[in-house]
């Protein structure tokens, strides 16, 4: 509708000139809609055999149009336009494009207000005056029947966009939580989510800034930029993805491309081939984002961090297990444990240099030495043996992520 424009108040007042040009051309409805219809389909390519909207349909939108048109000039009242209602809608459900449509209706404009003009010149009616003052009337209903088609068709196109959305997100759901049992069932949950059946995949866990707040705005479409397709749910909790990667630099874009949207911690999953995997690739993809400092805005793959991921997926064992490990060594001050476990440290990271850990603590290698002989005093475990190092490196990791109460 045009605005301020009432659906009974388009044509004020019947012109006996005008009316009768209306009647004479509804005398030729048929004739005048078969050409609109001809037109039409030689203009816009939606329309014929083989393409969205079908010709019989076409030529009943024309007539349709042409009767509400020439009714309301020749007999003016409260206007219903249910019709064009009913043709947006159906324009929308059969996948037409606004654009293409709105060429259309643009033809139509254009060929009645030429056969109007065409029709007074015929006959000799109505004046030009008379012409001129039903201008204004013929546009405006023009007007109104386009709006309300275009109003119906985007109302139609919202409803199908949610109704993909929440179709989207219980496919979404279904994969993630491994309640699609069937072949037949994935193979449609593939289709609808335009993943493949077949990797490269990956899942990724980010851990949501506020309640059911994304934690990567706009993920889809920065990956769907960089030609990665994937598919997105948002839980209270979580902000969940399934990403497919086609290239040998997909994941890496994917990653760069997480870093870049991130809000909050992101866990990544390895890649995996089967799309019935996805569930125990969330898993992967949850113990990722747990092996990330809290807090930060990481982005954690399950495969770059091996001993973190492993703290992480059993805190509570990896916890007994350090107790086990360190034993003696617990019970001292808080202050003299944190500088003993503050060199071990250090001595890994310094890839068992006394040297290089004596520099970076700012104390003399001999220093060091003592230290470590006492953690292996404390501990039992000789830094010699190679077991006895991958225990107490996992010792550390494991304090690293679940601190030790002070006493």
């Amino acid at each position: 509708m045009l605005p301020g424009v009432a659906e009974d108040d388009l044509v004020r007042f019947r012109d006996p000139e005008i009316g009768a040009l209306a009647t004479s051309m509804t005398a030729r409805l048929p004739e005048l809609a078969d050409q609109l219809a001809e037109r039409i389909r030689q203009a816009v390519d939606v329309y014929g055999p083989g393409a969205p909207v079908p010709l019989d349909d076409l030529d009943t939108s024309c007539r349709n149009h042409l009767e509400f048109l020439f009714g309301q000039l020749t007999q003016p009242g409260p206007v219903d336009l249910a019709v064009p209602r009913a043709t947006g809608q159906r324009r929308a459900d059969q996948g037409a494009p606004l654009a293409a449509i709105m060429g259309a209706y643009r033809v139509g404009s254009r060929f009645i207000w030429d056969s109007v003009v065409d029709e007074a010149r015929r006959s000799g009616h109505p004046s030009s005056e008379a012409l001129v003052r039903a201008a204004s009337d013929i546009w405006a209903l023009t007007d109104a029947y386009t709006d309300a088609m275009i109003s119906a068709y985007r109302d139609a196109m919202s409803e199908q966009m949610l109704r993909r959305q929440q179709e989207r997100s219980a496919f979404v759901e279904a994969l993630l939580s491994g309640r699609i049992s069937d072949t037949t069932t994935l193979w449609e949950a593939a289709n609808v989510l335009r993943l493949p059946h077949q990797g490269p995949l990956v899942v990724v866990a980010a851990e949501v800034p506020e309640l059911a707040r994304e934690a990567l705005p706009g993920v889809e479409n920065r990956l769907g930029a960089q030609g990665i397709g994937s598919v997105w749910r948002l839980s209270p909790d979580l902000h969940l993805g399934v990403a497919s990667l086609r290239g040998s630099s997909a994941l890496e874009r994917l990653v760069s491309i997480l870093r870049g949207a991130a809000t909050s911690r992101v866990g990544v999953s390895p890649t995996y081939t089967d799309l019935a995997d996805t569930p125990r690739a969330l898993h992967f993809a949850r113990i990722a984002l747990a092996s990330s400092p809290p807090g930060g805005k990481d982005v954690a793959r399950f495969d770059d961090a091996p001993l973190s991921v492993v703290v992480a997926s059993a805190p509570d064992t990896a916890t007994r297990i350090t107790r086990t490990i360190l034993g003696p060594l617990l019970d001292l001050p808080p202050d003299e444990r944190g500088l003993l476990l503050d060199t071990l440290a250090t001595w890994f990271t310094s890839r068992g240099s006394a040297t290089i850990t004596a520099q970076k603590l700012y104390c003399h290698a001999n220093t060091v030495r003592h230290r470590l002989h006492r953690i292996e005093l404390q501990t039992g475990r000789s830094l010699d043996d190679p077991s006895a190092v991958a225990e107490l490196r996992i010792a550390l990791e494991t304090i690293r992520w679940f601190p030790l109460p002070d006493g």
